[in-house]
């Protein structure tokens, strides 16, 4: 997981892990942790001595959110404002092609696959030629294109998640060797 160096008001310099903001005003001193939600942590002090202590369980409740909830996904679900079809985001058509060899003209949808950390896919789905293209026969290859659109949708969800909690995984372990190494220091 990503983190960053934050120094406070007070001078004090501190690791923090995305999805943790930090908050100073007037009146407000904490950390705020926003994954599925948001949740302040205050610092319980206006000198900022307990912001250690408040970044702790900051990290500790991001922790558990990665590990209970799925990981937030930027899929558009909704299709645009702009587009001219009645098709569902990610799937167009239909798209009038001619085979080579044939020399004959085909219909097909096109299909956009996400996939979690690579190019998007682009499969098409054969509805019909010109003699046998019907209504019926594009309804049925808008299913199956809706079908493999969700498909690949909660594929890459699933995908997402684990590397979410992959990330939070290396975050906790990052954290138990920091504190070791501050517990070593500290004996000596």
């Amino acid at each position: 997981m990503k983190v960053r160096d934050v120094v406070i008001f007070s001078g004090e310099q501190f690791s923090v892990p995305q999805c943790i903001q930090r908050i100073d005003t007037r009146s407000t001193h904490g950390w705020q942790v926003r994954y599925h939600g948001t949740k302040m942590f205050s610092d319980h002090s206006p000198d900022g001595s307990g912001a250690r202590a408040a970044l702790d369980k900051a990290t500790k409740e991001l922790l558990k959110r990665i590990a209970e909830h799925p990981a937030p996904v930027a899929l558009q679900r909704a299709p645009s404002a702009h587009k001219t079809s009645d098709l569902p985001s990610g799937i167009s058509g239909p798209i009038v092609r001619t085979r080579r060899n044939a020399g004959t003209r085909v219909a097909v949808l096109s299909v956009l696959l996400p996939q979690f950390g690579k190019r998007p896919k682009c499969t098409t789905i054969h509805i019909g030629s010109e003699n046998t293209y019907t209504p019926r026969r594009f309804k049925d290859a808008v299913a199956r294109a809706i079908e493999l659109r969700s498909q690949a949708e909660q594929v890459y969800e699933q995908e997402a998640t684990r590397a979410r909690r992959r990330e939070g995984a290396q975050l906790r372990s990052m954290l138990r060797e920091a504190a070791s190494g501050a517990a070593a220091t500290a004996a000596e």
